[in-house]
């Protein structure tokens, strides 16, 4: 906001706490800025910009050239009108009266109360000045407010004061130019003063003023209150550790803000572990080290994990050498209790857990996980037939997918469902397909042999079936795996619309959007040409118990996955009218629905195709009107007019070139065909243009009426076989 020739000053703010929740650190952040902000816009104050600071003890917000005085501000109230105001004699209404008294005046004012025209009616007018409060006298209120509506999930009390917040509040500093706000917030009197590292520098330091917040709290306190200056030092040491110990590292960007979120002064150490931990799934080893001790792993030229870790400190410490020993100390009995669940869920197969998934819950009214993995299993084997991939280890990876959540390492690591799955059925089949084949069959196992391959891609689809986890996450690689992870969400979106529970605005507590962007990237991505309508109907007659019309499920689901195709265009800059225009001619093939917006895509920079789209909106309008059956075909005879005869061989003509009239198939020319069925039907305009020049169509002869309506048909139904370039018109 612009504060030119306005008097301003730079605002500090910073709310001293005990350590704040990590994952919470940079929401609460965020939020803090954004609530002081509308307080600004409410007041009508405005500032140059605002920069928030966050570390484990303190939540900061710095404004800079905030306004020192709202503005005054001149107010006009509207009376009565003049003729209602006063009757015939001049003497004042009830209105009149009442008006008055409402301003706070006494009857007599209003002879000389303003008068205000007004959509051409005179009217009273009461007009009043306001003159603007002091910033300094707001800001209590304001830092008050924006604290108290902070998305603050569980909130404490402390003391015998009946306050709250995300943690105790132990200090607050807020200064308006070189002076302190008098505030009182959340029980703490305001101050010019912070508070350093709790070892470094556990004592006051005081502000001059708020521009040299940062840099003094970094300078004598150690602290380094930026939370993206904080978080790009950490990654520089990381990768220097790394690059010193001539290893890769690997720097998960969710474990990176969450360390950045629990130290306010980084120091980068590396620790090691027993090689004999090596032998556990390197997931395994990933994931215990970044949650239970946020380390971040190292990895050697070829990608294999070494018995290495890095850990971030606190605190910059004389004998760095004891921080490392304490982390090896604490680390071991992590690595333990994962060995120590390994090896107990290998003691049996993964098959001989399926019957106890009946005791959990999928949902309430669709029943426990093993009834849906039946579901899941028949709707695999369809889309396996559909796709012309093996049906068998479609069906039996569907069958065991779920079977890990009974296993004691997902009900510790519940992210490593379906991983560890894949990772058991690979021990079940011990010499098939389990790198230690030896040890492996030494142990009981009920799976029955298979071939190497299937068994490869059955353990492979295992781990496979939740991808794409997140948006931007990898798409499962094998066909097996590509098959169950769309069985399952399918069946899980249709499941959801079934029992009338589909997301509503932000609540989506099943995650079925980011679910059917996952069944749409695997589809348009892999290139799987799959009738996605068909698929929905065939999981849809999996809920006849609990749907009373799967058609109409069938219907809304699809409806919807065609809702996140929209949002997937948006996100990448497509205009919605091209989504539009595909939508109106409804493909059941998501790789089909692609090919077709691409094309229209590239059709609308085209220069003829502003004018052609306007006419096919001219005729959908035409048609649209028709209440009777026109005729199948265009009769040559009554093509009385140059223009429309001229229009009728240049249709019959594309007619046999257009190659959207081919039926679909699915390699990629199929983008192609529609690219260049667009582009041979651009060549019409000028045909069509003419035509509406020169020809009536609603003429008031019935056959020439009917026949001209009919011709048009055939132009619009060309145009339809690609897309209903209508909607591309901007009037």
């Amino acid at each position: 906001m612009s504060t030119k020739d306005i008097q301003t000053r730079d605002f500090l703010v910073e709310v001293g706490t005990e350590e704040l929740p990590p994952k919470s650190l940079l929401v609460l952040a965020t939020a803090f800025q954004g609530n002081m902000e509308k307080a600004f816009k409410a007041a009508g104050l405005a500032w140059e910009s605002a920069m928030p600071y966050a570390t484990p003890r303190r939540l900061a917000l710095l404004v800079a050239g905030l306004q020192e005085k709202q503005a005054d501000r001149r107010t006009t109230r509207l009376g009565p009108a003049l003729s209602a105001a006063f009757d015939d004699s001049g003497a004042p209404t009830k209105a009149a009266a009442g008006f008055a008294r409402s301003c706070g005046l006494d009857v007599d004012a209003l002879d000389s109360m303003a008068r205000v025209e007004k959509d051409g009616v005179t009217k009273l007018a009461f007009i009043s000045e306001q003159s603007g409060q002091e910033t300094i006298a707001l800001l209590p209120d304001m830092v008050a407010g924006a604290l108290a509506a902070l998305p603050i999930a569980k909130v404490m009390r402390w003391g015998a004061a009946a306050h709250e917040f995300v943690r105790p509040v132990r200090w607050l500093l807020m200064l308006f130019g070189r002076e302190t706000v008098p505030a009182t917030v959340l029980g703490v009197i305001s101050g010019d003063v912070t508070y350093g590292h709790r070892v470094h520098h556990n004592g006051a330091i005081k502000i001059n003023e708020p521009a040299d917040y940062a840099a003094r709290l970094e300078s004598k306190g150690r602290v380094i209150a930026d939370f993206s200056a904080r978080r790009a030092r950490i990654r520089e040491q990381v990768l220097k550790e790394a690059r010193r110990l001539k290893a890769q590292v690997d720097i998960d960007e969710y474990l990176l803000d969450e360390v950045t979120a629990l130290v306010e002064w980084p120091v980068a150490l590396s620790g090691s572990f027993d090689e004999a931990f090596l032998a556990l799934p390197p997931e395994v080893l990933v994931l215990t080290m970044k949650t239970h001790q946020k380390c971040f792993c190292l990895r050697d030229k070829g990608g294999a994990l070494l018995p290495s870790f890095i850990t971030v400190s606190n605190l910059e410490s004389t004998k760095p050498e004891v921080v490392v020993a304490g982390n090896e100390r604490v680390i071991r009995p992590r690595l333990d209790d994962a060995r120590f669940f390994y090896d107990s869920d290998r003691r049996q197969p993964l098959e001989s857990r399926r019957e106890r998934l009946k005791q959990i819950v999928f949902q309430e009214k669709l029943g426990s996980v093993y009834d849906k993995s039946l579901r899941v299993e028949e709707l695999a084997g369809y889309i396996a037939g559909q796709f012309g991939v093996d049906a068998e280890p479609c069906r039996r990876a569907a069958a065991l997918a779920k079977c890990d959540l009974l296993t004691g390492m997902v009900a510790e690591f519940p992210d490593l469902q379906g991983v560890m799955g894949g990772y058991y059925y690979a021990e079940a089949t011990a010499g098939i397909y389990a790198a230690d084949a030896g040890a492996a069959a030494g142990r009981a196992s009920v799976e029955p042999q298979k071939t190497k391959e299937k068994a490869k891609e059955i353990a492979v689809a295992i781990a496979e079936q939740y991808m794409p986890r997140f948006a931007g996450d990898a798409l499962p690689v094998t066909d097996v795996g590509a098959v169950l992870a769309l069985a399952e969400k399918i069946d899980t979106i249709t499941g959801l619309f079934a029992i009338g529970q589909p997301p509503t605005g932000s609540k989506d507590p099943f995650a079925l959007r980011r679910a059917a962007i996952g069944v749409l990237r695997i589809l348009v991505e892999k290139r799987y040409d799959l009738d996605v309508y068909g698929a929905i109907t065939e999981a849809a007659a999996g809920y006849k118990t609990v749907a009373a019309d799967t058609a109409d499920v069938t219907a809304r689901v699809f409806d919807f996955l065609q809702e996140r195709f929209r949002a997937w265009y948006q996100d990448e800059g497509v205009a919605v009218e091209v989504f539009l225009a595909v939508q109106a001619v409804r493909p059941r093939r998501p790789l089909d629905f692609d090919r077709r917006v691409r094309a229209v895509q590239a059709f609308l920079q085209l220069p003829e195709a502003a004018s052609l789209a306007a006419a096919n909106k001219r005729v959908a309008g035409l048609l649209g009107k028709q209440d009777e059956p026109l005729p199948n075909e265009v009769d040559e005879t009554l093509l009385k007019d140059e223009a429309e005869a001229a229009l009728f061989e240049e249709l019959s003509r594309l007619k046999e070139l257009h190659p959207a009239a081919a039926k679909t198939t699915d390699d990629a020319n199929d983008a192609e065909r529609y690219e260049t069925a667009l582009s041979q039907l651009a060549a019409l305009r000028g045909s069509v243009d003419r035509f509406f020049d020169e020809v009536l169509v609603m003429c008031e002869d019935d056959a020439l009426r009917r026949n001209r309506l009919a011709l048009l048909r055939e132009l619009r139904g060309l145009f339809l076989q690609v897309a209903d370039i209508s909607h591309l018109h901007r009037a």
